[in-house]
């Protein structure tokens, strides 16, 4: 696929995570303790080959579109970019032996369910935990704000795991 149609694609992917949590998911709440970031998705399942400064700015852009759209005064872009800071470090960490492919891209079907399981919990735990702990502003409510963290990590991350099972292709043979 050319650059352009690659750039052209995220684009694509860009606008669809961002409409979809702002029109859709940005108004459910979960026991009025979880929340659901579906834009998570955008960062999370970017090619395994996009370099760490465009996946920076990938994350500071969602992050940003997401505090402009919920006037959250950068909650969203700092938490989004430490996932996009840390992603390339739990892959590195959860290198499967034979290493990646040029192709290969974060799907549960092509790196399979204990894999994606793996990843998907550690970084959406780690963006929670800062999102929420910044959001407060102080350690002074941990429970409360431990049990916000806990809802919105099962509600995202099973978000994404439909998203993933429902759009992401299943690739049968690998070449």
């Amino acid at each position: 696929m050319s650059v352009l149609g690659v750039l052209v694609r995220q684009l694509l992917r860009f606008g669809l995570y961002a409409a979809v949590q702002v029109l859709l998911v940005g108004q459910l709440s979960l026991f009025g303790l979880g929340w659901c970031f579906l834009y998570l998705g955008f960062v999370l399942f970017l090619p395994l080959a996009t370099p760490i400064s465009l996946q920076l700015l990938l994350g500071f852009g969602m992050g940003l579109a997401m505090d402009i759209s919920y006037d959250t005064g950068g909650l969203h872009a700092a938490a989004a970019v430490l996932l996009a800071y840390l992603r390339p470090w739990v892959l590195r960490l959860l290198t499967p032996r034979d290493g990646y492919d040029a192709q290969d891209t974060v799907n549960v079907h092509q790196m399979g369910w204990q894999w994606f399981m793996v990843y998907l919990l550690l970084l959406v735990s780690l963006h929670h935990a800062a999102y929420f702990f910044l959001e407060l502003g102080s350690f002074q409510h941990p429970l409360l704000t431990l049990a916000r963290v806990g809802v919105s990590i099962v509600f995202t991350s099973t978000a994404l795991l439909i998203v993933q099972l429902l759009f992401f292709p299943v690739r049968r043979g690998r070449s």
